[in-house]
């Protein structure tokens, strides 16, 4: 009887749990069993492990084999465990010295050839075994993404024959030492292209400064979407952890490619309205992670708001609030990060030119009460700010560019100032600041408390909504270089709240919910 053991590592949610292949080979008729709650993909390993073991010129043992996959409660999917699986049976058998396979980790899917295919969800792996001092092996197509951490010992291979002449010390695979990649300037839209819309700019300014949501009202082709695409370049830089842990969430995703040059953009993701609560949040049977997920630490863009089906958004709340989603079936329960900004665009009525000059809008008020009802009241309440992007005027659209606009390196320069000041005062973004920090850090004079009491009064506020007014007027002051709150920038905070008044003949969404009640 004789027993091998690897090590290799798991996918759950975003993280890499240990998981050691033990191989036992024992005498009596052929046969194997595998134990460890493998799902399908695991149990189709022994066919294509056979087919590769066969493939190298080598021989397939006779008598029982067992395959025990520990810890014996964890699921276990994908192909990623194809490679410790045959050298696990190599080792039982005598084909393959057992010496020194502790200091190892091995990922890989392995080919009927014995060719090594790529898996996902590499970045969190390399992650684990960076922190258990062990070297990984897997397949050079995932070796780019891997090295994104520093201080691993990387071994990447394309044919199970390179593994064990690495293992059995007659040909050594050229080790990747780890070393951080090269990460290209992010490229970003440029904040000069838009034309016009000030006010809109300064509300983008803002909501980049303290991390703030973000709802643009306005008609088509005003710049909504243009301005949105322009966030990312207005943050500030990720710093590392941050970029690994919205890389790690790509990794595990299986369909948003990792480019390793890239690895430091923040992310933007802009789903369009028909998608799915399960698109939008995650899900599904082996749970992945949703748009809101892919945004992390980056940008979820939601083009045409009220066009997106009720029960869809309102899956938005939670995440909104805590920064995480939880995922629960059955038999699984997993949390996924997504801490992302919210910037969504909605139109002011059904043909989208309520107000404009041209008076081209025919909607009735009960149609514009209607297609604002779409949207509930405590998914409003949770938008920090509501900003009107009016028309242009003619002169302004045709007038050549004078080079007058602003860049978004300028902006950004004053939105990380903005942020630094943040974090050294509470350790996080404005938008992050609970009731007692709110408190402390957000403190109104008397003419202040006054203008804030009226707003409570006449626009019938929420206790949500005062505080993200309070916290919005924070940021306000932070990019002013302020150390308080000056009642200047409470009234600029409280004017992005748009929808929570109605003027012109247009409908607030409380009076667009009172209008659907029977």
């Amino acid at each position: 009887m004789a027993l091998c053991i690897l090590h290799s590592r798991a996918r759950v949610g975003i993280s890499a749990p240990s998981v050691a292949v033990e191989v036992q080979l024992a005498p009596g008729l052929p046969a194997l069993s595998m134990v460890g709650l493998p799902e399908m993909a695991v149990r189709e390993s022994k066919d294509r492990v056979r087919g590769a073991l066969l493939s190298g010129r080598f021989s397939f043992p006779d008598g029982r084999l067992t395959i025990n996959l520990a810890p014996a409660d964890l699921p276990k999917d994908g192909g990623r465990f194809d490679l410790p699986i045959a050298l696990g049976i190599l080792g039982a058998s005598g084909q393959l010295g057992a010496q020194g396979l502790d200091d190892y980790e091995f990922l890989g899917e392995l080919a009927l050839s014995g060719h090594l295919r790529p898996v996902d969800g590499v970045l969190p792996a390399a992650l684990a075994a960076r922190d258990a001092g062990r070297a990984l092996v897997l397949p050079r197509e995932n070796l780019a993404e891997a090295a994104l951490v520093s201080g691993l010992r990387l071994h990447g291979a394309e044919h199970l024959m390179e593994v064990c002449a690495h293992l059995d010390g007659s040909r050594l695979l050229s080790p990747w030492c780890g070393e951080e990649q090269t990460a290209h300037e992010p490229r970003y839209p440029d904040l000069a292209d838009v034309r016009g819309q000030g006010q809109a700019k300064r509300a983008l300014e803002v909501a980049a400064a303290g991390a703030h949501s973000l709802l643009f009202v306005g008609p088509p082709g005003t710049g909504k979407s243009m301005l949105a695409n322009r966030l990312p370049g207005l943050l500030p830089p990720m710093t590392e952890s941050e970029a690994l842990e919205s890389a790690a969430v790509r990794s595990v995703s299986g369909r948003a490619a990792l480019d390793p040059g890239q690895w430091r953009a923040r992310p933007f993701r802009a789903p369009h309205h028909t998608a799915s609560g399960v698109a939008l949040v995650g899900g599904g049977s082996n749970p992945r992670p949703g748009e809101v997920s892919l945004a992390h630490h980056g940008v979820l863009f939601l083009d045409e708001l009220p066009e997106f089906d009720r029960k869809v958004l309102e899956v938005l709340r939670e995440p909104l609030e805590s920064g995480h989603i939880e995922i629960a079936r059955a038999a699984r329960h997993e949390r996924f990060p997504a801490r992302f900004q919210l910037v969504a665009a909605m139109n002011p009525c059904p043909c989208g030119y309520l107000g404009d000059p041209s008076g081209r809008c025919h909607c009735s008020a009960r149609q514009v009460a209607n297609y604002r009802g779409r949207l509930s009241g405590p998914l409003l309440d949770r938008i920090d700010m509501h900003v009107e992007v009016p028309r242009l005027e003619v002169s302004e659209l045709t007038m050549p560019a004078r080079g007058e606009e602003e860049d978004s390196r300028s902006v950004r320069a004053r939105v990380t100032a903005a942020r630094e000041r943040q974090q050294a005062r509470c350790g996080c973004p404005n938008s992050a600041l609970g009731p007692r920090e709110i408190e402390r850090h957000c403190a109104l004079d008397s003419a202040g408390q006054r203008l804030m009491e009226q707003a409570l009064t006449r626009l019938a506020l929420s206790a949500r909504a005062y505080h993200r007014i309070l916290k919005v007027a924070r940021t306000i002051a932070d990019l002013a270089g302020e150390e308080r709150i000056a009642t200047a920038h409470l009234g600029e905070a409280i004017g992005y709240r748009r929808l929570d008044r109605g003027s012109g003949g247009e409908a607030s969404p409380r009076q667009a919910m009172q209008s659907r009640q029977p």
